[in-house]
């Protein structure tokens, strides 16, 4: 007969926890981790704002030289409708690349409170040494962010970096549909008419668009 004891498997031993001072080097280390790459994300967001400031910079520079030498007839049109939809691709990818790294920079502040909170499940007489948060909630976020609210405040939408291209990246797709009606034969004021509405227009998709984004990051927490 077999032996019963022949098809046990073999149980693993049970594993002592990692001391102290280990567990807070492995949360120190992953907490420079996330610092490393929100620092890495914060300067692509700079970096992107300031290449597409440049080439709107650039690119106005160029139509005033060409304005000037065509008198706003029809190169100096021609020329504006070929720059003006690639600066405005540009500039709404821009958007598109800055909101998802406010997401991004969100969910490394979460992880970084939540090694905080680690750091406190280690010492926890440490708590009032604090001044970020520990919390992943909105509250604990925002005091990381230096801000004592439970919620997102207004004035973090109207200073946000993707909103403040928005709204550039409005002004050239008005300044764009004004363009195109005067090529349609439009006089000015149905052309201002039309570059007006077509710039609001823009405007109110970039805003929601960046608002909507801002939410949803927020209503996970």
């Amino acid at each position: 007969m077999l032996d019963p004891a022949a098809d046990e498997t073999p149980v693993a031993p049970a594993r002592e926890p990692a001391p102290v001072p280990v567990r807070a080097q492995l949360l120190s280390t992953e907490h420079w981790s996330l610092l490393a790459t929100r620092n890495l994300a914060w300067s692509e967001s700079f970096s992107r704002a300031t290449w597409f400031l440049t080439v709107v910079s650039a690119t106005v520079v160029a139509l005033a030289l060409v304005a000037d030498s065509t008198d706003f007839g029809p190169g100096f049109r021609l020329f504006a409708l070929v720059l003006m939809p690639l600066l405005v691709v540009i500039g709404v990818a821009t958007v598109v690349r800055l909101v998802q790294l406010n997401s991004e920079d969100v969910e490394l502040v979460a992880g970084m409170n939540r090694l905080r909170r680690g750091y406190l499940d280690l010492a926890p007489e440490l708590e009032q040494y604090f001044v970020t948060g520990h919390r992943e909630d909105t509250a604990g976020l925002m005091q990381t962010y230096g801000v004592r609210r439970s919620r997102v405040p207004a004035g973090q939408y109207l200073s946000s970096i993707a909103l403040l291209v928005s709204v550039i990246v409005a002004v050239l797709i008005g300044a764009l549909a004004g363009l195109v009606g005067a090529a349609f034969g439009a006089g000015i004021e149905v052309a201002l008419g039309v570059g007006l509405a077509g710039g609001l227009a823009a405007l109110v998709v970039l805003v929601r668009l960046v608002v909507r984004q801002v939410n949803r990051t927020w209503d996970r927490r």
